[in-house]
């Protein structure tokens, strides 16, 4: 029997590179050599010996934990003060992303948990396998443009998806735009594309290290010939074709010496680019001086004949203008002059504009507006306000088909031009409905369909017959047959039922012992329903289970939603996480000690705001690119757009919400969750010096063993355009810090 045990023994101690290990493996090995000569011996203090052993190397976790030595972060006496409050902000220098400290600061800070990653044992299978799992071939659902099909492929782990096009459905693909060629690191990434209404032309935009800055240029697609077009400092733009040219919006460029990358935003402008011209000779087309912080974005009717300019002040709310361009010389007409609603047209029958809004109506209604006749007392309803959230209208061989959210999940209904409802396209299963694309004279149409346990499938629907059928499904390297996915509803604090995607295992014994992965977001009027991650699948393969609650502030059942989770109300989203989490522990799906919580960006600031509101919630923490210095997030880049779910410390009365909960304001000294802090070096939308700041206070006050560490991505951004490379190591860390302080084996 001790053979038996020693042979367990020693490949455990050989592999671990912990010094604790390494001075057992010594003694350990050391005393096998007296087997043999004092066999009496051996067997009389081997079980002293083994218990020893174990009782050391029970303590390694802890031991070394507590030995972390964090990187020294100088301490300035900064302070400001908002409506007589004093606030210190002693880390402010780190907000230079140019200076040399702080470079040397993120090296350092990279350097310790690169440090504490390496001595995780299963670091290396981790990304093995989730490769393995990354590694099959994705297809996008095909949209038609012209006499061509166009979609995007990538092979299995190339860095970024390559974008294909074909005459017809049954001609040869081709590859059209290869971003892969255009970078070594695969860090220069797709962005918005146009096509010319006869298929001549392709307009695109790159971002290169994960920027939201971008460059548009121009290719013919017969051919592949890229034209010397070159246009730059674009962001926030779409590209919209019109004759020989497009209309595309920009910033001016930044002033010599400062950073592009952390500067504010201001006087967003539409021009109009001719191909072959030279970007200083582009037509101005709209502008407002007398409101830098607002952004408009331009767009075209099908037939190209009405040229729409949607303005914005933030995240939520758009006005609108409008220009018939058969009167070039014409004014534009203001058909929304507020920023109090969200309006997106989506089709015209001459100057009869079919538009989605929810203008008096929370769950949106399609409108048909006149702009000869623009005063909202003519505006006739199509598609009334229905009890499920409409999402999106397509036209498509004649016929509106309206996507419908309800509780989260995707619903397809048929209707006429008049608005009658003509029939329901069935959809099995919980799932998600993305890119539904089709051509107002054309019966044929494409859609993804998402789950949580599988990638997306692609079914062709005929109009005219109502058939669905499939056009693509991939193969993988993981079980999906093994999963299921169930939907349950819980009681938030303030008693609001929140509803709950729960993806397991069949058959999952609820003991309280499971490794649970809680996800969330609460903003902007997102929402998080079925769709397929790789990632997880690793998680849910190795018996972990993954929820993502329908948290307010998200857009799960339309604008009320929306602001209940917004400004001063903010509070409930936290409230609905908080809730999420006892509701597992509760239904003994998990307890607090096996919980992994996550968010990305505003999900950032939710586990931000909950580990420091409820440091007990969870025993791993992974807040990423996350928003989390609350008085300052207005003063950067894009920031001030975030107003309308936050509100602004300028203001007293938010001053007074915001600091009840700005993550980095709320840090005490008490003992956090295992902090695993990511962001990227290039994020120029929720700047780094948010994770900076933030680790940099939390590394000074934790108290107690859990490690707090920040992953610094060089030549990453937000997450937009991330290569495949660098997404499957961010992840292959994130587990394996996961995997590790959840005491997952793998």
């Amino acid at each position: 029997m001790y053979e038996y045990i020693s042979n367990l023994i020693y490949p455990i101690l050989k592999t671990n590179s912990s010094i604790i290990y390494k001075t057992c493996l010594v003694i350990f090995s050391n005393f096998m050599l007296v087997k043999k000569k004092h066999k009496t011996m051996y067997n009389k203090l081997f079980p002293i010996l083994l218990l020893s052993i174990l009782a050391a190397c029970s303590g390694v976790k802890k031991n070394e934990q507590a030995k972390l030595e964090y990187p020294t972060t100088r301490k300035t006496d900064t302070i400001d003060t908002y409506f007589g409050t004093k606030i210190a902000d002693p880390y402010r220098w780190l907000e230079d992303d140019k200076s040399d400290e702080t470079g040397n600061w993120v090296k350092a800070q990279n350097k310790i948990t690169n440090d504490y990653l390496s001595t995780i044992p299963f670091r290396a299978k981790i990304k093995e396998r989730l490769t393995k799992i990354w590694n099959f071939e994705k297809v996008t659902a095909p949209f038609k443009k012209g006499k061509y099909y166009f979609f995007y492929k990538n092979d299995g782990i190339q860095n970024q998806s390559v974008m294909y096009f074909q005459e017809g459905l049954s001609g040869t693909p081709k590859i059209l735009l290869d971003p892969n060629t255009l970078a070594a690191d695969g860090t220069a990434s797709l962005g918005s594309i146009a096509i010319s209404k006869d298929a001549k032309y392709l307009a695109y935009s790159i971002n290169r290290a994960g920027s939201d800055w971008s460059e548009i240029y121009v290719m013919e697609i017969e051919g592949g010939k890229k034209l010397a077009d070159e246009i730059k400092w674009v962001k926030f733009s779409d590209i919209a074709w019109k004759g020989d040219g497009f209309y595309y919006s920009a910033y001016g460029a930044p002033k010599k010496g400062s950073s592009q990358f952390s500067n504010k935003n201001e006087f967003h402008k539409v021009f109009y680019h001719k191909v072959g011209d030279a970007q200083n000779n582009d037509e101005l087309i709209y502008e407002d001086k007398q409101h830098p912080l607002r952004n408009f974005s331009a767009a075209l009717t099908e037939d190209k004949n009405v040229l729409l300019i949607y303005g914005s002040e933030s995240t939520s709310g758009t006005n609108l203008a409008v220009k018939d361009l058969n009167k070039p010389k014409s004014a534009f007409i203001t058909l929304v002059n507020n920023f109090e609603n969200n309006y997106a047209v989506i089709h015209n029958e001459g100057h009869k504009l079919f538009i989605i809004t929810d203008n008096g109506a929370p769950k949106y209604q399609l409108l048909q507006i006149d702009i000869d006749k623009p005063d909202s007392k003519n505006w006739k309803k199509i598609i009334p306000e229905s009890t499920d959230l409409l999402e999106s209208i397509v036209l498509s061989n004649k016929k509106f088909v309206a996507k419908y959210l309800k509780d989260v999940t995707s619903r397809l209904y048929v209707y006429d031009m008049s608005g009658k409802k003509e029939n329901e396209i069935q959809l099995p299963g919980l799932c998600k409905i993305d890119a539904f694309d089709g051509d107002k004279d054309d019966s044929l149409a494409f859609f993804s369909y998402n789950t949580f346990i599988a990638p997306p499938v692609i079914y062709k629907y005929n109009m005219a017959t109502n058939q669905l059928t499939v056009w693509f499904k991939t193969k993988i390297d993981f079980n999906s047959d093994e999963l299921e996915t169930k939907q349950v509803f819980y009681t938030s604090k303030d008693g609001t039922k929140i509803p709950m995607f729960i993806t397991c295992k069949k058959g999952l014994v609820l003991d309280g012992k499971n490794p649970c992965f809680l996800f969330g977001y609460g903003g902007f009027n997102s929402y998080y329903s079925p769709e397929f991650k790789m990632d997880r699948a690793l998680f849910l393969e190795n018996g972990g289970i993954y929820a993502i609650p329908g948290l307010r502030g998200g857009g799960d059942y339309g604008e009320d939603w929306h602001k209940a989770g917004t400004k001063c109300k903010k509070q409930n989203v936290f409230d609905d996480f908080i809730a999420a989490a006892d509701y597992l522990v509760k239904e003994k799906y998990t307890s607090h000690e096996k919980l992994a919580i996550h968010g990305r960006s505003n999900g950032g600031l939710l586990v931000g705001a909950v580990m420091t509101q409820r440091p007990d919630i969870a025993k791993v923490a992974i807040p990423t690119v996350g928003v989390l210095d609350m008085l300052r997030y207005q003063k950067f880049t894009i920031g001030w757009a975030w107003a309308s779910d936050y509100g602004t410390s300028d203001s007293a009365n938010y001053f007074d919400c915001l600091i009840k909960y700005s993550p980095l304001h709320n840090i005490k000294e008490v003992e956090y969750p295992a902090t695993l802090v990511t962001t990227g070096d290039h994020d120029d939308r929720v700047v780094p010096a948010h994770s900076f700041k933030f680790i940099a206070t939390l590394q000074a006050k934790q108290k107690g063993a859990n490690p707090v560490l920040v992953r610094i991505d060089t030549n990453a951004g937000h997450g937009s355009g991330k290569p495949t490379s660098k997404q499957i190591d961010e992840f292959s860390d994130i587990w394996s810090f996961i995997f590790y302080n959840l005491g997952m084996k793998y």
